[in-house]
């Protein structure tokens, strides 16, 4: 056989090998997937396990010595409260003292000050509950302003409330959101006429907690309630499937 023929045929093979490679990488590299997307959701109401109150007191005098005494009076008034409405030592904290200087100033016609003068010294303690019995941290919320008729000048805020456990909780409720995806993309895929194929990606949403049966909207940053005794946990999750 002729040298020059063999070698033109061998040329000609490897040009067409080489082809059929190129056109099967190209093929599986634009090779479209179908996927189809979805949001899994779940929600779960829930009761806080625990309720956290503060409040201040506060004492004013010209007499550094004199204030003092006075609040800590105030102080043994109000961890006796405390005590009577059913709360434990260890459910009380009380915080150091803060010692302000008060002055009343004097400005003239152009919003100058001019002068000052002293007005006192004002010492102000905060007292700050802790606990599980939730009935009793509502019940002392409401009830605390009774000690200004001792002569306590207290000041109270409103009590919050939350979970110990919601660690927990959201790894329940992303295990439900994740079932609920995977539903919606079966649901999707049959009536295609195709089937579900692996998951591509998963991606979680924020979690958001709400008081139950309240009307409050969604943060992009996630709401988390915490004036209610009741709420409400919600969680997504965004999920790419294969379609077959």
């Amino acid at each position: 056989m002729n040298i020059k023929l063999i070698a033109i045929a061998i040329a000609f093979l490897a040009i067409l090998g080489f082809a059929y490679i190129i056109g099967n990488s190209y093929n599986y590299k634009f090779k479209q997937v179908e996927v189809i997307s979805v949001n899994g959701a779940a929600d779960t109401n829930f009761v806080s396990d625990l309720g956290v109150w503060s409040g201040s007191f506060t004492r004013i005098s010209f007499n550094l010595q004199e204030a003092y005494a006075s609040l800590k009076k105030d102080e043994s008034i109000v961890l006796e409260y405390l005590k009577s409405k059913g709360l434990s030592k260890e459910e009380m904290s009380i915080s150091s003292i803060s010692t302000d200087k008060l002055f009343d100033y004097s400005y003239d016609e152009n919003g100058r000050q001019t002068g000052s003068v002293f007005r006192g010294y004002k010492l102000t303690e905060s007292v700050t509950i802790e606990s599980k019995n939730l009935v009793i941290v509502d019940k002392i919320s409401r009830e605390i302003t009774e000690l200004i008729e001792q002569g306590v000048e207290l000041s109270s805020s409103s009590p919050d409330y939350f979970y110990t456990k919601l660690g927990d909780l959201k790894i329940g409720l992303l295990a439900k959101a994740s079932s609920d995806g995977e539903k919606r993309a079966e649901t999707i895929a049959k009536n295609a006429h195709s089937s579900l194929g692996k998951l591509k990606k998963a991606t979680m949403g924020v979690f958001q907690i709400t008081g139950q049966n309240e009307n409050e909207d969604y943060s992009y940053g996630g709401a988390f309630n915490t004036k209610n005794i009741n709420k409400t946990a919600t969680i997504t999750v965004k999920m790419d499937f294969e379609a077959k």
